[in-house]
């Protein structure tokens, strides 16, 4: 069961190479036995605002303080509670699935006795025990994904750093993998998971949208969605960019998202405008398949929230 004891604490938290600021001004706050995600698109800055928590990267400016510690002055307090995967597979490729354990387990200083126990546990919670003669290289990205896992989880961190550990690898693989992390939930682990897929985002008790170095919003992923104005309409027309162009001339449409073939508008009153859309339509010569109202994803207000930044600061850009 979560408390309300901060475990990860942020303030001003800033990273700046040369010209660029990767993270600017970071305020973070989070607790004890949460499913914390840092939600952004590539280039957000969540790698390197990980690599700063991490103790692996100093930051420019700001107080990181991770398990009690801060960041800068206390680095190996941190290393010793926190378990980091880094985003790209950095194990030993020519290492069978038990040496890399056992190599992990040799640099956290896990005695022999529980070396064993531990090892023997991690494998069945991983699914990994018949596969642990086998190179790493040789295994599917999935189970290297859970490889890398397991070697994060040999000294038993309080927290657990992730950094996008589910890309590139296929659908079952991803579930499999936030099954796992359920259940390290489930036993008090904290996890903070950074993540471009906006279903992920879901499984996490809050999160934090980040564009461009900074936290758009930090919630619950219902009270995101609750941000976004408007009752969502989806509908499937038959020339779709003409379509769009179409409503967006209406009134009461707020704003349109395109996804595949499909358009999501949103209006101001779903009951009072499907039927106005559907006639302005047809009447254009336009077919329409599927018109219904439904309810925002985190995607369509991932959108929504980072179209809106981004037109406020070209906006006050342009009257500065």
């Amino acid at each position: 069961m979560n408390d309300e004891r901060p475990v990860i604490e942020t303030a001003g938290l800033t990273k700046r190479f040369k010209a660029v600021t990767a993270v600017d001004g970071l305020d973070l706050n989070v607790r004890h036995g949460e499913v914390f995600g840092l939600l952004g698109p590539d280039g957000a800055g969540k790698t390197t605002t990980i690599r700063m928590l991490c103790a692996i990267m100093n930051p420019s400016a700001g107080s990181p303080r991770v398990a009690g510690f801060d960041t800068v002055r206390e680095p190996e307090e941190i290393k010793k509670r926190i378990g980091y995967m880094a985003q790209q597979f950095s194990l030993y490729g020519d290492l069978t699935v038990l040496e890399n354990l056992t190599f992990f387990a040799d640099i956290f200083g896990v005695g022999r006795e529980e070396r064993r126990e531990r090892t023997a546990r991690l494998l069945e919670f991983a699914r990994l025990t018949e596969f642990q003669g086998r190179r790493a290289a040789h295994l599917s990205g999935g189970m290297q994904k859970k490889l890398a896992l397991t070697c994060t989880l040999i000294h038993h961190p309080q927290i657990i750093f992730l950094d996008e550990p589910t890309t590139g690898v296929d659908p079952v693989s991803r579930r499999e993998f936030w099954d796992i992390l359920t259940e390290l939930h489930l036993q008090g682990v904290t996890l903070f998971v950074s993540t471009p897929y906006m279903d992920e985002a879901e499984r996490c008790s809050r999160v934090a949208l980040m564009f461009e170095g900074r936290i758009v919003v930090c919630d619950t992923p219902k009270r995101i969605k609750g941000l976004v104005e408007g009752d969502l309409l989806e509908l499937r027309p038959d020339r779709l960019r003409e379509a769009a162009r179409i409503l967006a001339e209406q009134p009461g449409v707020l704003e349109i998202q395109t996804y595949g073939d499909l358009l999501h508008v949103f209006v101001d009153d779903a009951a009072h405008r499907a039927a106005t859309l559907q006639q302005a339509l047809t009447g254009a010569g336009i077919g329409v398949q599927g018109l219904r109202q439904t309810r925002p994803r985190m995607e369509e207000a991932f959108i929504s929230l980072i179209r809106k930044r981004v037109e406020e600061t070209e906006y006050g850009t342009s009257n500065t």
